[in-house]
């Protein structure tokens, strides 16, 4: 990617420690995004000291569960945030770890002149009722919040592992999962409204979708352990860029890393025309 463009990068790191164990940090050193959004950071504050606060040069803020060695979702960054946001106001998921915003406002930027960068790790349902369950309630609670950010006159990207693949071709095995958490029709229903520009939809765009609107097989950023689904390239499509309208008009280059592996999901990287 051109140094011209602004490259945000997104990461489910299935554990700081476990992923810098693999080599992220050397990578990051090479790919030099200006910010990286991670999740499942499985760390608290005490684990982060002295280690984890910094990562290749870029500052971190964080939100960490209160369960240890669980969720938890960052932002590193090589600019200066304006204002960090901690959680999204929810008594259920705030203790969870899933949500921070960082805010990059620049009044008299032509461009986008209030931005918020979010990390965001959305639940799994796969373990079971009680956590689908969880899962829809947060869906319920996270899309009016992402509307009034962007209602309010912010240009918003959320970066994340969002938990749903959308669409059939974002997945290998579509027909094997229509009934499985992370592919169910009330799920993408979510992410079609979510997506639907129209007066009845949130209006956000999927940005790898809006540069790669036909990939399949190169689109999975997520593969189960189990087996040799990353062998045999059986992945899905989890985690996204979401981004307001004129914010994914800037997107101008997309990026899977696959060559390396430091978690069971694959950094993406997108390159923005702009300056921030």
């Amino acid at each position: 990617m051109g140094n011209s463009l602004f490259t945000l990068t997104s990461l489910n790191l299935n554990g700081i420690r476990s992923a810098t164990s693999k080599g992220v940090e050397a990578w990051l050193e090479k790919a030099k995004p200006d910010c990286i959004c991670v999740q499942e950071i499985k760390a608290q504050a005490p684990d982060m000291a002295g280690r984890f606060e910094s990562l290749a040069g870029l500052k971190g803020h964080f939100q960490f569960a209160e369960k240890k060695g669980y969720s938890g979702v960052g932002v590193y960054t090589r600019h200066e945030p304006s204002d960090v946001i901690i959680g999204y106001g929810s008594s259920e998921f705030d203790p969870e770890g899933r949500y921070v915003e960082l805010r990059f406002d620049r009044p008299g930027r032509a461009l986008a002149p209030k931005l918020s960068i979010i990390s965001c790790y959305f639940p799994s349902g796969s373990s079971g009722e009680d956590r689908q369950v969880a899962k829809f309630r947060f869906l319920a609670e996270l899309r009016p919040h992402l509307l009034a950010l962007k209602t309010g006159g912010r240009e918003v990207v959320l970066c994340g592992d969002v938990n749903i693949a959308h669409q059939e071709i974002d997945l290998k095995n579509f027909k094997g999962n229509k009934k499985n958490s992370g592919f169910l029709p009330e799920e993408r229903d979510w992410m079609s409204t979510l997506l639907r520009q129209d007066k009845t939809g949130g209006g956000l765009v999927d940005v790898y979708r809006h540069l790669q609107p036909d990939t399949t097989d190169a689109c999975y950023t997520w593969w189960s352990n189990r087996g040799q689904a990353y062998a045999k390239n059986v992945g899905w499509r989890l985690d996204y860029h979401l981004a307001t309208p004129a914010f994914a008009a800037l997107a101008r280059s997309e990026a899977i890393y696959k060559d390396e592996r430091f978690s069971d999901h694959a950094p993406i990287t997108v390159g923005y025309e702009f300056d921030l």
